[in-house]
């Protein structure tokens, strides 16, 4: 598994959902179509999305931390 950074490239709003797809070894639209999914269910998904999108640190960033 490899880190968890937003990526510069294929983001569609944040990032968020790109960054978990590489992450987790899946595509990016099948985590954007989860998402969407669970946004049907009670819960704080968009509160979680703004998170990630807000802590989650950008692809480049995280290169130059290293």
């Amino acid at each position: 598994m490899t880190a968890l950074a937003r990526p510069t490239n294929g983001r569609m709003i944040g990032g968020v959902c790109a960054a978990l797809a590489k992450r987790f070894g899946t595509s990016a639209t099948t985590m954007r179509v989860i998402f969407v999914l669970s946004c049907l269910l009670p819960g704080p998904q968009f509160l979680l999305y703004i998170a990630l999108w807000v802590l989650l640190p950008s692809e480049s960033k995280a290169r130059q931390a290293w």
